[in-house]
């Protein structure tokens, strides 16, 4: 499992769009969420997704090839305010059309800061997914940030914002800090492709 690793391409309008067969796992969520910090705890390597310091640094959809069997897809955040608005208007008609045409996405992950509670964004993000009959697990990410308490609570607000959440399931937590969540997300991904 994460033998072989290949970074694909950058694409930055819908006509750039990676056309092959593979199947497509995608992380989405907002800027700073840390997506591609996520990515790279999970394929255990240090900067093989581009991660950046600076919010909404990530402007195009970033494909990676894992085993030659299926496609991770780093979607570009939304929401960073510091960009012009016909930028995030860009970003968002890229994604809303990867989102709609793509026939190759089997799973998405969303992820959502466990620390906040889920945005106007989010809901967007989250309507999007069903509309486009995309199945998503919601991760809450960054929760070594958490105490006890506030972990509980963070599972509370999230579960009371999204019903149909179920922690486990299509509800899980992650942070690449302790790497926790790792163990349950390589679970996912053994079962989807290397269980023959």
């Amino acid at each position: 499992m994460f033998k072989q690793l290949e970074f694909l391409k950058s694409a930055y309008t819908a006509e750039q769009l990676d056309k092959s067969s593979k199947p497509e796992i995608i992380f989405c969520g907002r800027s700073n969420v840390g997506k591609s910090s996520l990515i790279n705890t999970l394929l255990n390597r240090k900067k093989f997704a581009k991660t950046s310091s600076t919010p909404g640094k990530t402007r195009s959809i970033n494909y990676y090839l894992i085993d030659e069997k299926y496609k991770l897809v780093d979607l570009p955040g939304y929401g960073w305010a510091k960009t012009s608005i016909a930028e995030r208007e860009k970003w968002a008609k890229l994604v809303e059309s990867y989102l709609r045409n793509s026939r190759y996405v089997e799973l998405a992950f969303h992820l959502i800061d466990s620390r906040h509670k889920p945005t106007e964004l989010d809901d967007k993000l989250n309507a999007l997914l069903k509309a486009s009959s995309i199945p998503y697990i919601i991760i809450l990410n960054k929760i070594d940030k958490l105490n006890q308490s506030q972990f509980a609570q963070a599972k509370k607000r999230i579960i009371e914002h999204y019903p149909e959440l179920v922690f486990g399931e299509n509800l899980l937590v992650f942070s690449s800090i302790t790497k926790r969540g790792r163990k349950e997300l390589m679970s996912l991904l053994n079962k989807m492709f290397y269980s023959s």
